[in-house]
């Protein structure tokens, strides 16, 4: 009786010498190798492809480990997250799950672990993250061998928490070990180097995470292949009042004063000047990189250099530290959080008005200390720049006030979500203060779709622009 043909893995890619003619069209013929290969991520549809043809294989490729995960927590979950967990296995246990932030996407993953008990790779972009989920799973699943990959830790343990860039480094060596494969802020998984993690994993079982999926690049739509569809999404208005606390947005416009509106004027002049006269449209995407590109030239350099002038002049007006003041003011006993888009203000923030500031430049003991001192309330007011975007938990804040730096949509959501976790008698607000009659004001109009249009605005700030 002849052998079941064998699958093995190699180097990330599935790999058969006799493919049966079921499984061929997925796999590619590699002439140099002599054999036919697919990528990791096809694992589950040759196993379920050979299955229904009644083929046996000698399956040498996978490595997963039977787990036993019950749930140490007592707390029930929210009718969302048996609703997300639902749909999620519906789908075949693969998908993304849309939540808000304070929505328990964390609970929500420890609950389809517990559900699918296999050995799991956990995804983060942050450090700050990464602690978070160790944190929390150790607490779920205190039972459990749980180990991280990042940040000076390389484990090898059934259940392992990675930031995005050693899971990629390493995206080999994890490829076949993790049936389960969890990420969270899983809109950063599509970039040109993180999807590898997804594309080389065999993992059956697919659950992303994300308040906002979208990307300014239209990316977001490769999470299909990646990890699955959408199959649940909650927004902050679903949830207000009930698992996160009530909150409402109010938006403050301020004014250039007439010396900042006239060099504002000037300055935007001189960009389109060269812009029409490049025939460049900053519309776009593909329209920015010209811009960019075109740095390389004097008159280049010159109008990028107007640009950022202007944008700074906008997100940095004198009169917004008025409002912000005003603002503190007004919310003498509540924890603030002030964002800005630039380290510059921040800094000057800080020192003006004796703020504890965190930027990516802040060290990380350092930026844990002034969390904590926040959290705890010795801190009051604490003022960053972007760092604080994402992940980290700050349920103590009810007042967030964005000066700038609300140019997409998961920004803006982000930012919300900072102040949303629920605690007694709390009503959060957020303020964005945004100047009038500039570019600012249009960016914000296009975010909440009051230009006619549903386009989150692109995210030039992930560009380098020439200086």
């Amino acid at each position: 009786m002849a052998r079941p043909p064998s699958l093995t893995l190699s180097r990330g890619t599935l790999v058969m010498y006799d493919a049966p003619e079921a499984v061929m069209p997925l796999f590619t013929w590699d002439a140099r190798s002599q054999c036919y290969r697919a990528k990791g991520q096809a694992y589950r549809t040759v196993m379920e492809t050979l299955m229904a043809a009644g083929i046996p294989v000698r399956d040498q490729a996978a490595d997963f480990e039977k787990l036993t995960l019950p749930l140490a927590r007592e707390t029930p979950p929210y009718p969302h997250q048996i609703r997300g967990l639902n749909a999620w296995k519906k789908a075949g246990r693969q998908g993304v799950v849309v939540l808000p932030t304070g929505g328990g996407k964390t609970f929500l993953a420890q609950l389809a672990m517990r559900d699918t008990p296999r050995s799991t790779l956990i995804c983060v972009p942050t450090l700050d993250l990464m602690g978070q989920w160790y944190s929390g799973l150790l607490a779920a699943f205190p039972d459990a061998n749980i180990g991280l990959l990042g940040g000076g830790s390389h484990d090898e343990t059934p259940i392992l928490i990675a930031t995005y860039d050693s899971a990629t480094r390493y995206a080999e060596e994890l490829a076949g070990r993790f049936a389960l494969l969890i990420c969270d802020e899983v809109h950063h998984l599509p970039s040109d180097f993180y999807r590898t993690i997804a594309e080389m994993s065999l993992a059956p079982y697919r659950l992303g995470l994300s308040a906002t999926p979208k990307r300014s690049d239209g990316r977001e739509a490769d999470l299909d292949t990646l990890i699955g569809p959408i199959v649940y999404t909650a927004s902050p208005d679903d949830l207000a009042g009930n698992t996160l606390a009530p909150y409402h947005e109010e938006i403050i416009k301020v004014r250039l004063s007439q010396g900042e509106q006239a060099r504002y004027d000037d300055l935007i002049r001189q960009r389109n000047d060269f812009l029409r006269q490049s025939n460049i449209n900053i519309g776009s995407i593909d329209g920015w990189k010209d811009f960019i590109r075109a740095g390389s030239t004097p008159q280049g350099r010159a109008a990028m250099l107007a640009h950022n002038q202007a944008k700074n002049l906008a997100y940095g007006t004198e009169g917004k530290l008025r409002v912000m003041e005003e603002l503190l003011a007004n919310h003498p006993d509540e924890r603030a959080i002030i964002f800005n888009r630039d380290n510059a203000t921040v800094y000057r923030i800080s020192r003006e008005f004796l703020i504890p500031c965190i930027t990516h430049e802040t060290p990380v003991k350092e930026r844990h200390a002034t969390l904590e001192k926040f959290k705890c309330g010795e801190y009051q007011w604490l003022v960053t720049a972007n760092v604080l975007d994402e992940g980290v938990d700050v349920p103590e804040a009810s007042v967030a006030i964005v000066l700038s730096g609300t140019a997409t949509e998961r920004q803006y959501i982000q930012r919300l979500g900072r102040i949303l976790r629920r605690s007694q008698n709390k009503h959060a607000v957020l303020y964005e203060v945004i100047t009038e009659g500039t570019s600012e004001e249009r960016v914000s109009q296009r975010r909440r779709g009051q230009d006619g249009q549903t386009y989150a605005e692109p995210d030039w700030e992930n560009f380098n622009a020439p200086h």
